[in-house]
């Protein structure tokens, strides 16, 4: 395109303006066309110039995007997709990418024959002035230096990283392991890289705009184009790979990234973080005032092709420019598959003229977005090839494939490899004429784009953006007000983010949060739930006892949450209390927390120990029956007999009887309150008791109702003691059963041997053999053996004893059902014994006479008489009488201290419910 117009170059660091300047001089024409760098930027540009114009008469056409209203005046281009077009003003973005050797050379073609009728304008660095001043010597150039000032900032570590900062990466495992240190250290961060797609790149840049992060994770590709709000820019690295080799990064690249610090005329800085070297002292003063070498060639590919053959096509894009400014790059993408392609036997024979030369080489263009191999790219190459050769690309295939790339599930790599996929096919739809409907399959994969886009923008934030710590920040930063929230279940929100949940009148921090994200939640927390630590401490001073409970552990509940936890006291009966509060709700809260609890424990206890409280206050106890009050109350209401054999044996009747009258019992065994045995005093004396101790761990009381449970050698006997239970054999009886037991014992010849009867199994709810066991245990002789059942004299069933008899607590539910069992298990004993002798009465010869007698008789009236059947012959088997099993036991006390259950006591003394010698037991 011949030149008529003026060309000027504006050449100087970043920070200038120049690309805000080229859009309001193309909009000063009637027609422009713009080329920019990266797509993502033209596709900013072009929101621009259609807001300030509209879209009817704007145009953005990129590899990947084709949108050409019929009235078009402004093109928005990538410089590799500007169109050949007349029109007013042109503009090169970045033109010192003539330099680069993997595209430098579109931007030298540009450079060299892309012209305005009326104007033209390079945009970029000074480093190209020398080279631009040579092939363009009609060029006017324009410096335009910075807004602002830049300066070096030295090291840092990204913990330390000041707000609003970008840390530059160059491969994608830096940029996500940056990413993710600062979401756990700083609440989260954007990240922009060039293979998002434009979408993504936005809606990140726009989450850093908006302040909802303070930090920007991003490869080289800031370096062109983005302009944000940036105060520092920290290198992590400064060498990169490029395609080929890892180099070092030039001092005009790192120029141009860390020029993107500073806005406007507000100053930026640049340095290092983690393992990247510092810069010397020449690189730096460089970066800080713009001053780099000028570049001295620059990449160069001849645009006159051949395209007769394959072989003509290769040789023209590998000739020489003969200009000692212009070289050829390395071999580009496009070329290397040209060649792979040409090598294929399938593809030669296919090629036979210049229309195939010509549509092969526009098919090799197709850059590789997949980046698997060069051959899988040249493979897919191929497919397109031949299938355009026919006509258009089928529209099932290229349909099947888009599908396989539709999926919005997986992590951040599997979307962006298919966002790399679907661009692919993008690049495909927009070729004319290479899809049969362009319209729909441009719309479909830009749909699918999209999607892809916002899922991976979702994944990324998800990955990288902790919500809620940047949301606190961004408060606390900004000295506002917090306001939090309590749900019924606890759950703190603060300025709707979950920060937590408060148990009682603790606040527990997320736990998913780092340790740094903690300390920032709890102090936000605290600030904002001090009205709601004060309605909580009033809600639970007014609380009734019934919303309040005690742990087996010694733990303090108010409903479902812990508020405190029982300590040792002055004595058993008068534990104290320390309460779980946070320091930062106050001491006030504590207190009132601490004196409310104390009351429910102190109640508690007046109630459930109400007989041992009187029992302790009584001042008309003395003597000797003092004495023993003050042991009781010390064992918590039960003592086992054989421990205090003498004090027992030193109280008088009238003691004894001073004593009753609060409802001691002498048992046997044990001397207890029948009313302290019930489930609930149980649990507390076993939490008091053990809290009185000191044990670390309590031990549990056994379920309400047993009237026996397993004995472990590993469990103290004061514990079964406390618990209401005396160890025997193999199982632990409850004391006031066992008391019962032993009143139906001294009824029998202990000394002779007797044998259990019903109503021993029915109190202690257990077999015969499990009743062997236990009088095993409580000092008796068992001896096995079997006999053969004989009838036995039916006498009056006597019923098991009325409650109270021998005990002065009621049978439970359970102990009533045991009792009923057995019983109904005993009668239906007797009442087959009974069949089974009745049967065999019946078969005796006596019985045959009288039946034949009674035969007789009847014939003798005249009436017949049916034939007796014959008797039926008995085997020996059925003859064997059947045999039963019983024990007989007899008081053989071994050295443990067990007491015979009578005789053995001093005159006149006796266990409570033994009746005296002779008299007999009242209804």
């Amino acid at each position: 395109m011949s030149s008529r117009g003026r060309i000027t170059a504006i050449l100087g660091p970043t920070n200038t303006g120049k690309t805000h300047h080229a859009i309001e001089r193309m909009l000063g024409h009637r027609s422009g066309v713009i080329g920019l760098p990266l797509r993502l930027l033209a596709r900013e540009v072009y929101d621009r110039i259609v807001k300030a114009r509209g879209p009817s008469v704007v145009a953005l056409v990129t590899g990947e995007e084709r949108i050409v209203p019929p009235r078009v005046q402004y093109w928005v281009a990538t410089t590799e997709a500007m169109p050949d077009i007349a029109a007013d003003f042109v503009a090169i973005d970045e033109i010192q990418l003539c330099a680069d050797p993997g595209r430098g050379h579109v931007f030298t073609d540009r450079l060299l024959h892309m012209r305005g009728t009326v104007e033209t304008l390079f945009l970029g660095s000074d480093t190209m002035r020398k080279a631009i001043a040579a092939l363009v010597p009609e060029t006017q150039f324009i410096r335009r230096e910075r807004f602002s000032k830049l300066n070096w900032a030295g090291s840092k570590k990204l913990s330390r990283m000041p707000a609003r900062s970008a840390i530059v990466g160059f491969s994608v495992d830096d940029v996500y392991a940056m990413a993710e240190l600062l979401r756990r250290q700083k609440g989260g961060c954007a990240v922009v890289m060039g293979a998002l797609s434009p979408r993504t790149r936005n809606a990140q840049v726009e989450m850093y705009q908006n302040g909802e992060v303070d930090y920007l994770v991003a490869t080289d590709a800031i370096g062109m184009g983005l302009n944000l709000d940036i105060k520092h820019v920290a290198f992590s690295a400064t060498h990169k790979f490029d395609g080929r080799r890892v180099r070092p990064l030039f001092p005009h690249e790192m120029g141009q990234i860390a020029g993107r610090a500073g806005r406007h005329t507000e100053p930026g800085t640049f340095g290092v973080t983690g393992e990247a070297e510092i810069p010397d002292d020449g690189l730096i003063e460089a970066l800080e005032n713009h001053r780099f070498a000028p570049i001295q060639r620059l990449t160069w590919r001849n645009g006159a092709l051949e395209f007769g053959t394959m072989d003509r096509l290769i040789d023209s894009l590998e000739t020489g420019s003969g200009h000692e400014l212009l070289s050829r790059g390395r071999e580009a993408d496009d070329l290397a598959t040209l060649k792979i392609l040409g090598n294929l036997p399938e593809i030669r024979d296919r090629v036979q003229g210049g229309r195939d030369v010509r549509l092969l080489w526009d098919v090799c263009r197709v850059p590789d977005f997949r980046g698997i191999s060069q051959m899988e790219h040249a493979t897919l190459l191929a497919r397109i090839f031949g299938f355009l050769q026919d006509g258009h690309i089928p529209a099932d295939w290229l349909g099947r494939a888009i599908t396989r790339i539709d999926k919005v599930q997986g992590d951040i790599d599997a979307l962006s490899k298919r966002l790399a996929y679907i661009r692919t096919w993008t690049y495909v739809a927009q070729r004319t004429g290479w899809v049969a409907d362009e319209k729909h399959w441009r719309e479909e994969t830009r749909a699918v784009e999209d999607r892809l886009s916002d899922a991976l923008h979702a994944a990324l934030t998800q990955r990288f953006v902790d919500r809620r710590t940047s949301v606190l920040l961004r408060r606390l930063k900004q000295k506002e007000s917090l306001v939090a929230e309590v749900n019924d279940k606890g759950e703190v929100t603060v300025e709707g983010e979950y920060a937590g949940r408060l148990e009682g009148f603790r606040f527990r921090p997320d736990q998913t949060a780092s340790a740094d994200e903690a300390k920032m939640l709890s102090r936000a927390s605290y600030d904002a739930l001090k009205p709601e630590f004060h309605l909580r401490a009033d809600r639970f001073y007014n609380a009734p006892d019934t919303e309040m409970d005690y742990t087996e552990q010694g733990g303090l509940m108010w409903g479902n949450q812990a508020v405190g936890k029982l300590v040792k006291g002055s004595d058993p009966l008068h534990p104290g209390v320390e309460v779980f509060v946070d320091e930062e709700a106050g001491p006030e809260i504590a207190d009132k927390v601490r004196r409310r609890a104390q009351h429910f424990i102190d109640r508690k206890i007046a109630a459930l120990f109400e007989p041992l409280v009187t029992l302790q206050k009584d001042e008309a106890l003395t003597g000797l029956a003092r004495g023993f009050s003050f042991r009781l109350v010390e064992a918590l209401g039960i003592l086992p007999r054989d421990a205090i054999a003498t004090e027992v044996k030193e109280l008088d009747q009238e003691a004894r009887g001073a004593l009753r009258k609060h409802g001691v019992r002498f048992g046997q065994f044990t001397i207890f309150l029948p009313a302290l045995l019930k489930p609930a005093p149980t649990r507390l004396r076993l939490v008091l008791w053990s809290l009185h101790e000191g044990l670390s761990e309590f031990p549990e009381s056994p379920p309400p109702g047993l009237v026996t449970i397993p004995h472990l050698d590993v469990v103290p006997d004061q514990v079964y003691a406390l618990s209401g239970y005396r160890p025997a054999g193999e199982r632990a009886i409850r004391i006031d059963m066992l008391e019962r037991l032993a009143d139906l014992l001294r009824a029998q010849d202990t000394r002779g041997g007797f044998e259990a009867n019903p109503d021993m199994l029915s109190i202690t709810g257990m077999t015969l053999e499990q009743f062997s066991g236990l009088m095993q245990g409580l000092g008796y002789a068992a001896e096995r053996g079997e006999r053969p059942k004989v009838k036995a004299v039916e006498a009056p069933v006597v019923a098991p004893a009325p409650q109270g008899e021998g005990s002065d607590a009621p049978l439970t539910e359970e102990e009533s059902v045991l009792a009923a069992e057995t019983r109904a298990k005993w009668e239906a004993e007797q009442a087959e014994k009974r069949r089974i002798e009745a049967e065999a009465a019946a078969a005796t010869p006596e019985a045959e006479t009288a039946e034949g007698e009674a035969s007789e008789a009847g014939a003798v009236d005249g009436e017949a008489t049916p034939e007796a059947p014959a008797p039926e012959e008995v085997t020996p088997e059925e003859a064997a009488p059947e045999m039963e099993v019983f024990y007989s036991f007899r008081w053989a006390p071994k050295p443990r201290g067990n007491r015979r259950p009578q005789g053995d006591r001093p005159q006149g003394e006796r266990a409570e419910g033994e009746r005296p010698q002779g008299q007999r037991r009242g209804p």
